[in-house]
Order: C-alpha cells, then sequence, then structure tokens
C-alpha cells in the first residue's frame, strides 16, 4: 500500500498522517508493506513517486494529491492497471477515485469561522470596529475550495466583514505571513480577526503580528491539530484548530478492504466518488485538554515544553 502525500508546509502529514496511518496498517495487516513519500508540493515529483510505487507493486495507491485536476490522470493511470486508488484528505473531482476519505471540508471552513464569530460576539466586538482576514489554502487544492466555502458560508452569515482575502500557493506558511503583514501595515487596528484555512497559514498570520509588535495578537483559527498550533492555543496566540484523527485509521481500513478484494461500504458520495466524510470537531483552549490531550491524539510531553509548560499547567494538561 503507498501513501503518498503532497507536501510538509503543513508538518500534520510528518507528525500525524503517516505514523498513525503507518501504526493502523500494522494493527490491520501485520504482512502488508506501506510506502510512504512526500511531493513538497512539486506536481512533477508526486507524478515520478506515483509511477515508482506503481512499479514497486503497490496494490492500493493512498493519494493526497498536490494539484486535483493533474491527480486525474494519475488515477486514470493507476485503474487502467487494476491498481485502487484513495483519494484522501483532498478530491479528485476530474476523475473518479475508487474511494475517498476525508473530513466535510467546506464544514470545515464554517466551523473555524462560525467558531470566531461566536468568539468576537461574546467578546462583544463591535461589527464597526472592523473586519477580518480570510487566508484561504492554495489554489490548485480542491480541497482547499470547499474550505473556502465553507468559510464564506459562516462569514456571510454573520455582521462582520472580510477586509481582504489570499489564495496562500502551496499553503506555504512564508506566503501567508508575507501576505498578512501587509495587510497589518494597510489596515492595521481595524483587523478583528483572521480566518485560516490551516494551522500553517494560520501560524504565518501569527508570526505576521508578533514582527509588528501587535499585542495581543487577534484570534485567529487554524486547522490540522499540528504540535505548533496545540502550542499556540495554549499560549493563547491562536485561537481554534480542527483535529483530525478519524480519517487516518478510516484510509487503512479501506485499504485493507481493497486489498482483501472487498468494495468498501460508502457513507456518501462526493464528486462521483464512493466516501466517507466526517464530521470537523473545533478545538480552542476551553475543550484542548479533553479533546486532544485526554483522548491521547497528542502527548504533554511532546507539546508541553519551554514557554508554554506553564499554559499546560494553567489547563490542567501537565
Amino acid at each position: 500500500v503507498a501513501f503518498l502525500m503532497p507536501d510538509q508546509a503543513s508538518t500534520r502529514y510528518e507528525e500525524h498522517d503517516y505514523p498513525g496511518f503507518k501504526a493502523a496498517m500494522s494493527d490491520l495487516c501485520s504482512d502488508c508493506k506501506v510506502i510512504y513519500q512526500n511531493a513538497h508540493a512539486d506536481v512533477a515529483l508526486q507524478q515520478q513517486q506515483f509511477n515508482s510505487v506503481i512499479t514497486q507493486g503497490a496494490k492500493v495507491i493512498v493519494l493526497d494529491p498536490v494539484d486535483s485536476s493533474a491527480a486525474a490522470s494519475l488515477v486514470g493511470l493507476a485503474q487502467s492497471q487494476g491498481i485502487k486508488v484513495i483519494a484522501y484528505d483532498r478530491p479528485i473531482p476530474d476523475r473518479a477515485a475508487d474511494y475517498y476519505v476525508s473530513f466535510d471540508n467546506q464544514g470545515i471552513g464554517k466551523a473555524i469561522a462560525d467558531s470566531l464569530v461566536e468568539h468576537l460576539r461574546i467578546n462583544k466586538v463591535s461589527r464597526d470596529s472592523g473586519g477580518i482576514l480570510q487566508i484561504n489554502g492554495s489554489p490548485t487544492d480542491a480541497a482547499a475550495g470547499l474550505i473556502r466555502d465553507g468559510i464564506d458560508q459562516g462569514l456571510d452569515g454573520s455582521e462582520y466583514s472580510t477586509l481582504a482575502e489570499y489564495a496562500t500557493p502551496n499553503w506555504a506558511p512564508p506566503k501567508a505571513q508575507s501576505w498578512a503583514s501587509g495587510q497589518i501595515n494597510r489596515f492595521g487596528s481595524k483587523i478583528i480577526g483572521v480566518v485560516a484555512a490551516n494551522d500553517g497559514t494560520g501560524g504565518g498570520a501569527i508570526a505576521a503580528f508578533k514582527s509588528a509588535g501587535v499585542d495581543p495578537v487577534p484570534p485567529v483559527t487554524g486547522n490540522d491539530a499540528t504540535l505548533a498550533a496545540l502550542q499556540l492555543i495554549i499560549s493563547g496566540d491562536q485561537y481554534n484548530t480542527i483535529s483530525k484523527p478519524s480519517e487516518i485509521v478510516a484510509a487503512a481500513k479501506v485499504a485493507v478492504s481493497m486489498l482483501n478484494g472487498e468494495t468498501p461500504k460508502a457513507k456518501t458520495t462526493l464528486y462521483n466518488t464512493p466516501s466517507e466524510l466526517f464530521v470537523p470537531e473545533v478545538v480552542t483552549r476551553g475543550n484542548i485538554k479533553k479533546t486532544i490531550f485526554d483522548s491521547g491524539i497528542a502527548s504533554a510531553d511532546d507539546v508541553c515544553t519551554g514557554r508554554y509548560l506553564a499554559g499546560c499547567k494553567e489547563l490542567g494538561i501537565k
């Protein structure tokens, strides 16, 4: 089974997805071999890796595409040789994979936006005091488009306006940081919050505010529950994120089912592909202990280090 991830701009693939998938495969199929590759946001490299794992004998390929459109030809290539393809986390709209495992990405966007809006309301932040920056994901990622649609849905239904919006090439945090820096110079204290589509772009925005000497940092959203984001939430610098453990184990279960010649049961259909889409869970400082640490998703020893230890003690994490 090949596990092909798109980039390292988000640390989730090295921290969570691959270790979690490998562990789940070990439990479900102890004699199965897992081949892991990361494309480093390079479409051509992912194509090479895809061809390579076919040559190595992969029977099932779990693919999180760098470019959702370009991935259509990869799906066709595999299927022509009887190889199953599981689209993972990001959909492949132009060619139906054999299965799609992800979270409800539009639901993720709406959830993080709704959470931010609720936070602003609770803190009685007036709509007249400013607006929100929206940092979307990569324009070549179909999942990023769905997350953006969800964010739009959440913000459009609120009293708060969007000051400016940005599509982050390859989800690269430095690009998000650079753009946010420009908006801080442009809008200053008019920025009352930031809806960022994942933890990397959110972290970039936070770094921009810190560099500009903004204190406190306006509430910033995220998605993926990376270790860095968990630390930023504990310290109060990031407002929320999304925890995603479910899809990792589900992808392994589907892969093993396909190896056994079975047809996994679909819970729904997206882009003509049988799918299982999990409901996102928003993580904030208020529920991080229960959601992340009590459930064993992350270890306090890994997160509660250095300047974050005081916050962990305050929250009862360590």
